[in-house]
């Protein structure tokens, strides 16, 4: 029972911290990125027209579409250099998005009067040493106007834009060291898009099913574009989450799989020290199937008692780590200060069940052995 309950319990957590992961995940993700986002299937831009844009609002569902340009780009500030992802986007994108709640310095501003202004994450920002307060100086930034160009003079061979820095985001470090967010126009002028986006970004309106949304979409747009939701936008981080979990739940139930063979031996010493009883039963016109479920019984009473320990204690250790934060991360550069943890009652069932087919199972040998003696007490 105590084999059984302690292998419980740790499964219940482990797979409440998987849980945990993933939700952290997607509420990261979902700070930076769309409800939907709208690409082109072939090349790196597409045009804008009138009726594409009408067809994209009129949807149901549609709250706002955010018009995006992102490309790289050579950036310099004071004496320090990189190469950073430049994302112009269009002047409804602070109303839709989550981006503001992480700024962690300055604001999100992408424009002082006339003069346009970026946002940077807090990578770049180590990276560059930018300082939002530093009025004089500015971020500057180059694009190559024509790669086959042989000229050494550089402002022939490149486009260089200026603007000043007006916050800071912290997300993740995939987003906090790669981006720089300014005003579309500003990446229109300097990539020389003119009427071309790179992409289209969908914020759902409160109450719609972003899948129906995502479905209409598609149908309405066809196979030239490829609209996805937020799970599918990192589609290959958020699936090695859920296939870590499931190998963990495998190997765990492995795991209780062999503890459970200290009830088969149990049962199976049972039965052989109620040999003489178990032939009483007989004499007194007892049935096998009568002294199997006897077994069976008794490996289910086993099994059952220590698994709903097992949940318990795993569910107040869940509910305590949620409330007071019973195990920290460890790690300065860690997100979050604690493991983070959600409780799925599928989880529960899951376990549960798999841990009373195991333990059944094994409770079978036992059980035909002791319905065997009977041949034993009427030789």
């Amino acid at each position: 029972m105590f084999v059984v309950g302690f292998s419980t319990m740790a499964l219940i957590i482990i797979l409440s911290v998987f849980n945990g992961l993933e939700d952290l995940l997607r509420d990261l993700y979902g700070s930076f990125d769309p409800d939907i986002k709208i690409e082109s299937v072939q090349g790196k831009s597409f045009t804008l027209e009138t009726d594409f844009i009408q067809k994209i609002n009129d949807t149901p569902g549609v709250n706002q579409v955010v018009f995006v340009i992102e490309d790289n780009a050579y950036v310099k500030y004071n004496k320090s250099e990189m190469v950073a992802v430049i994302k112009g986007v269009s002047s409804n994108y602070s109303n839709v998005n989550r981006l503001e709640s992480k700024i962690v310095e300055g604001k999100l501003n992408f424009w002082n009067g006339n003069l346009p202004m970026a946002v940077v994450g807090q990578g770049i920002q180590y990276s560059l040493g930018v300082s939002t307060a530093d009025e004089f100086s500015t971020l500057q930034v180059y694009y190559p106007k024509n790669l086959r160009s042989k000229s050494l003079n550089m402002s022939n061979a490149m486009t260089k834009m200026n603007l000043q820095v007006a916050g800071v985001f912290a997300i993740e470090r995939q987003f906090d060291e790669k981006y720089i967010i300014v005003p579309i126009t500003f990446a229109s002028e300097l990539f020389r898009y003119q009427n071309r986006v790179t992409s289209l970004e969908v914020s759902i309106a409160e109450g719609s099913d972003v899948l129906k949304v995502q479905a209409t979409l598609k149908s309405l747009l066809g196979s030239d574009y490829k609209v996805q939701n937020a799970d599918e936008q990192h589609a290959i981080i958020l699936r090695t989450v859920k296939i870590e979990k499931l190998f963990v739940f495998i190997t765990f139930i492995f795991i209780i799989g062999v503890s459970s063979i200290n009830i088969f031996f149990s049962l199976s010493m049972l039965a052989i020290d109620k040999k003489k009883d178990i032939g009483m039963f007989f004499s007194m016109g007892a049935t096998q199937r009568q002294v199997r479920s006897i077994f069976l019984a008794e490996g289910a009473i086993i099994s059952l008692s220590g698994a709903l320990v097992g949940l318990v204690l795993g569910l107040i250790i869940i509910i305590l780590q949620q409330e007071v934060g019973l195990f920290r991360m460890g790690l300065q550069t860690s997100v979050i200060d604690y493991y983070p943890v959600e409780l799925q009652w599928q989880d529960f069932i899951f376990t549960a069940g798999s841990i009373t087919l195991i333990t059944f199972l094994v409770s079978i040998r036992p059980a035909i052995m002791a319905s065997k003696f009977s041949q034993v007490v009427h030789s």
